[in-house]
């Protein structure tokens, strides 16, 4: 089938030269021969008028035209995608699906740990890809790699269906024998202690760090961290503080012990942890099934 003079067949092989700037890579991927994918790639260039990936010492680059292509190809290819993968109808028990969710360590430590014993329960054929979170989660989301986002909602698009999940109060995070207070820090105690803080990918602000700003308190950072579930270890047995989310303080005390949470001096702004899902995807039963599961037990959590 052709459309403008273009064979769409040859839409899956661009995404895929695009995506992995390799002949033999891209032909590995789609089962083909490499002289297939050469040919391909030949009627590509061809069509367009440009070379689109060039060799660039041992390794071949993108053209400037092919990165223009890039983004609107992967959405192209995603709808496609996420319509060859919606069934009309979904059994739990029976499927063999496999769900992409973009996710923090804090949201499965302490939101939804008992999501992977669910899955086994009630859907062992369902397969989890889990993903870290990042800047643009909802890049992700658009491009086709993920099919269910839960991150904090300033990391949600405006142009996809949200829903909230929880709001989670933030706390300090102590050693259960330091020398600070028993209820409330002064605003002179926690601007004088050291930090440790949550460093999220890309060195951008984590969310505590945010609301810390937010309310005028100055973070001294002692320690930081790349992962959520480290910071009680880099607490207990220290005069540190951690400012973090209430259900993962709670989860750090109960699991650890020797710690203790301390409010903060100034009131700090919830995390409003969301479920944000592809607008064409609203209809999926099997998305359905899995964002009522992880709604279930985000309130029971």
């Amino acid at each position: 089938m052709r459309f403008k003079k273009l064979d769409l067949n040859l839409l899956a092989a661009l995404d895929t030269l695009i995506r992995t700037c390799s002949v033999s890579r891209a032909a590995e991927e789609m089962y083909l021969t490499q002289s297939a994918m050469s040919n391909a790639l030949a009627r590509l260039r061809d069509h367009f008028g440009d070379p689109l990936l060039v060799q660039a010492g041992r390794r071949m680059e993108l053209t400037p035209l092919a990165e223009t292509l890039r983004d609107p190809l992967r959405e192209i290819m995603a709808r496609i995608e996420m319509a060859m993968e919606t069934t009309p109808h979904f059994s739990p028990a029976t499927s063999t699906r496999c769900i992409g969710i973009v996710l923090s360590d804090y949201t499965l430590y302490a939101l939804i740990p008992s999501l992977p014993r669910y899955i086994a329960r009630e859907a062992p054929g369902i397969t989890l890809d889990l993903k870290p979170q990042h800047m643009q989660p909802y890049v992700l989301l658009e491009q086709g790699q993920a099919d269910l986002l839960i991150v904090p909602e300033m990391y949600c698009s405006p142009q996809h269906p949200t829903e909230l999940l929880i709001e989670d109060p933030l706390c300090c995070l102590v050693a259960a024998e330091s020398a600070h207070p028993a209820q409330r820090f002064t605003i002179e105690e926690f601007s004088a202690a050291g930090h440790v803080v949550m460093q999220p990918p890309a060195k951008s602000e984590s969310y505590a760090a945010l609301a810390c700003r937010e309310a005028g308190l100055v973070l001294r950072v002692a320690i930081s961290t790349f992962a959520f579930t480290s910071i009680g270890d880099l607490v207990i047995g220290s005069q540190r503080i951690a400012v973090v989310q209430e259900r993962l303080a709670r989860r750090l005390i109960d699991e650890k012990g020797g710690l203790r949470i301390v409010e903060p001096p100034l009131p700090l702004r919830p995390m409003r942890q969301m479920l944000q899902w592809h607008r064409a995807r609203a209809h999926d039963p099997a998305l359905s099934w899995m964002r009522d599961a992880i709604i279930a037990l985000s309130k029971s959590g």
